[in-house]
């Protein structure tokens, strides 16, 4: 199969074809520049996959699968037979994002405006819904992994699909976990996890909380995480009665949000909602406004209610976190960026590739 790569064209010196301007990310996975493209006279993103760490496989699986899903407005652009191998590493060509990825744009501590976070997720859960139909999961949602091209938001790309996988197929466990990672992957007892959707639904909903406060929710979906384990412990009680105390860190968000959030959420795999049981929540108020006095009782009242309010809700973000806030979302975010967290495939089934937390374009 190695032979294969005799079917990329090769670049003798890839300063030939491409003038390089800046590095854009790097991490274990290789790294990403910003270039000229000579002959096409545009800018461009290459990611670069060295072939001491990368598999021919891999690299063609990543560009396929790019390729395919490129059509959709939602997704990375990536040039078709645009892509190359020079003496030591495979190269991709994908189109620039001249504002960088979403996590560079979130404000620490704060989170953006709500009206901003429903634009961006009404885009990333059309991207994810395009790949689910296509019976693709994306493994890798976080911030990292949707660029932005206009300072409004309203035009965000996912990408980065080198951990993508058909659904239903099976992958090694997580050595290490991330916060975006679901709790059967982050408990994880043997090497056979089962490639579902609702993977993605699960960091689609990390994703959600991240952008609305600037902060993860937890470290990890174990028990042994505190901010987890208030969560968990709410959602159980929830399932028994209508009223029940919120974590601290959930108290900005409103009833209607909260069943959301359950729904994404649900630390049972089988019960997770569809991508698509956002479209139902747009209408609604996310974020209590400034003068929202929470309940000295601390209940969370209205979560089973099913109502819309008008509006698109607050457009300043102003709450901040109480003293019992979760993990301060840079710090947190650069630990991640520092660690050298990996997947591994069975060996009877296709190689995974390093999981970087650093983005690609």
């Amino acid at each position: 199969m190695e032979s294969n790569n005799d079917l990329l064209p090769l670049l003798a010196d890839i300063n030939e074809r491409f003038r390089r301007v800046r590095e854009l990310g790097s991490g274990t996975y290789g790294r990403v520049l910003l270039a000229f493209d000579r002959d096409l006279q545009q800018r461009c993103a290459l990611k670069i996959l060295p072939k001491s760490t990368t598999k021919y496989r891999d690299f063609q699986r990543e560009y396929n699968y790019s390729l395919l899903l490129s059509p959709h407005r939602s997704i990375i652009s990536t040039y078709e037979d645009r892509c190359y191998q020079t003496t030591d590493a495979f190269v991709i060509v994908q189109e620039y994002a001249p504002l960088g990825d979403l996590f560079e744009s979130i404000p620490p501590q704060r989170g953006l405006p709500e009206k901003a976070v429903k634009t961006i997720m009404k885009q990333v859960a059309s991207a994810l819904e395009f790949m689910h139909d296509k019976g693709l999961v994306h493994r890798d949602v976080k911030p990292e992994n949707v660029m932005i091209f206009d300072a409004d938001f309203h035009k965000v790309k996912l990408i980065d699909f080198g951990m993508t996988r058909k659904c239903g197929s099976y992958v090694r466990r997580l050595i290490g976990s991330i916060p975006y990672s679901p709790p059967e992957v982050c408990n994880a007892l043997n090497n056979d996890i089962l490639v579902s959707t609702t993977m993605d639904v699960w960091a689609f909903g990390v994703l959600l909380f991240c952008c609305l406060t600037g902060n993860f929710p937890w470290e990890h979906a174990q028990e042994s995480d505190v901010y987890y384990n208030e969560y968990l412990n709410w959602h159980r009680r929830h399932q028994v009665q209508r009223r029940c105390k919120l974590p601290s860190q959930w108290y900005r968000f409103t009833g209607r949000l909260m069943r959301l959030f359950k729904k994404m959420l649900d630390p049972e795999q089988a019960n997770r909602c569809e991508i698509t049981e956002i479209g139902r929540y747009y209408d609604d108020r996310w974020i209590h406004d400034s003068n929202y006095r929470r309940r000295s009782s601390n209940e969370d009242e209205g979560v089973e209610e099913d109502f819309s309010s008008s509006g698109s809700g607050v457009e300043n973000n102003t709450v901040t976190t109480s003293s019992t806030s979760n993990t301060d979302f840079e710090e947190l975010t650069q630990m991640m960026r520092n660690s050298l967290t990996t997947f591994d495939n069975l060996p009877s089934l296709d190689s995974q590739q390093t999981l970087s937390s650093q983005h690609f374009t």
